[in-house]
């Protein structure tokens, strides 16, 4: 059952088991970032919170992050995550977004940025006013998905480490799942233990475990966990 708490007087996050999303507004429109896994109610949701015509902004195309993009005619999503979309049999008009742009809710301005890896098209998204990154699933404390289509762990390490240009912007971090919220300094941690991974220096880490039928295994390091393919 999810669950509202309020940030402050114009974000929200909504708890939805395992996973998050959120309800940021500006002074003109507001924007849901993602729809969570199980609130095909999500627009719904959010209009008990605000009168302001909605967008809908997608971090990843991931199932556990779109369960309330079916009564959405469009969102924004990086073209990038086309076909992980369609690969779960979801639907929708794509507003194509890139790092760089902007989507400005009125006084409240979302930068964007590219994050691929976890999945080909991940976003970040930089709320500039209150100097938070909310990162989907790429920057967070629990377990990293990093096993089957579309995920390539090199192109996540260059990822958070392109996220450097941007440290200045933000002070907090917003995530999917695990501790909310998190601190930049999680960063480096994950960026060091992907690589120890990819280098076969993580073995002491390593456990084998099953996820939805896959045989994979989990490096859990004392800040985050990586499920990775054997």
């Amino acid at each position: 059952m999810k669950a509202v708490i309020k940030i402050n007087e114009n974000t929200w996050r909504i708890e939805d088991g395992m996973v998050r999303f959120y309800l940021l507004c500006g002074s003109e429109k507001a924007a849901l970032i993602d729809t969570g896994m199980t609130c095909p109610d999500a627009k719904q949701t959010a209009r008990e919170l605000t009168n302001l015509p909605l967008i809908l902004i997608n971090t990843h195309a991931d199932p556990d992050h779109i369960s309330g993009n079916g009564v959405f005619d469009e969102f924004y999503m990086s073209p990038n995550e086309e076909e992980n979309l369609h690969a779960h049999n979801a639907q929708g008009k794509i507003l194509p977004i890139r790092e760089g742009d902007v989507i400005d809710l009125g006084g409240r301005e979302l930068l964007i940025v590219d994050i691929p890896g976890h999945t080909p098209g991940s976003v970040g998204i930089i709320d500039k006013n209150n100097r938070v990154f909310i990162s989907g699933d790429s920057v967070q404390n629990s377990n990293i998905f990093m096993f089957g289509p579309g995920r390539n762990l090199t192109q996540y390490i260059e990822s958070l480490k392109h996220l450097s240009k941007y440290e200045d912007l933000f002070d907090d971090i917003y995530p999917m799942h695990g501790t909310f919220p998190v601190k930049k300094d999680l960063i480096p941690k994950l960026i060091q233990g992907a690589q120890s991974i990819l280098d076969g220096k993580a073995q002491e880490y390593a456990q084998p475990v099953n996820m939805f039928g896959n045989e994979v295994t989990l490096y859990k390091f004392d800040y985050a966990g990586f499920l990775c393919q054997k």
